[in-house]
């Protein structure tokens, strides 16, 4: 049986669900959000609290198993407190700036790369090396993340780019004179 797969899945008030024919349609204050489910897992409503279970045994079930209870309990946190990842720009002249909803970068090129959010994802600014970006789902809100840390990726020598909030970037000594 699986460790992840087992566990039940609390519901927080202001949390509705909705199972129906292979769909969990999960809905709270902060939107809506629903997870497709494969056809050997059901999931039930038992106690104020969500069930994951598999019909067999097979490698395909067992693997979906633990997935399909991640997948929802991240949507009910997501419905009920939202994500949040932070950037942070590190570099002489690297600064960012909101435009709206979209983001204006200046990180060393010759022009600022301008950064639109796809639906359901905030983006904020804090000063200007630092970059918030909010939203209910986790896999949209990472990689929004990746995205824009992807315009220029901290290097090894000086460690200029854009890095994730709690990223450590490991330095390279570089040259050394004879």
């Amino acid at each position: 049986m699986s460790k992840i797969g087992k566990k039940r899945i609390t519901i927080p008030d202001g949390v509705t669900i909705t199972v129906n024919e292979g769909v969990v349609q999960v809905a709270g204050s902060k939107g809506s959000l629903h997870v497709s489910l494969p056809q050997a897992i059901t999931v039930s409503l038992q106690d104020g609290e969500l069930a994951v279970a598999r019909a067999s045994d097979e490698k395909q079930a067992r693997a979906f198993h633990g997935l399909v209870r991640s997948l929802v309990q991240n949507a009910v946190i997501g419905v009920s407190q939202g994500y949040k990842k932070t950037l942070k720009l590190v570099g002489t002249g690297y600064r960012v700036q909101s435009q709206g909803a979209n983001l204006s970068l200046a990180v060393g090129y010759s022009h600022p790369i301008v950064f639109q959010p796809p639906a359901g994802v905030s983006l904020s600014t804090e000063g200007t090396d630092t970059i918030h970006i909010e939203g209910i789902d986790k896999q949209v809100v990472g990689q929004v993340t990746a995205n824009i840390r992807e315009l220029k990726p901290p290097e090894p020598y000086k460690g200029k780019g854009i890095r994730y909030s709690d990223e450590v970037v490991r330095r390279k000594q570089g040259k050394t004179v004879a």
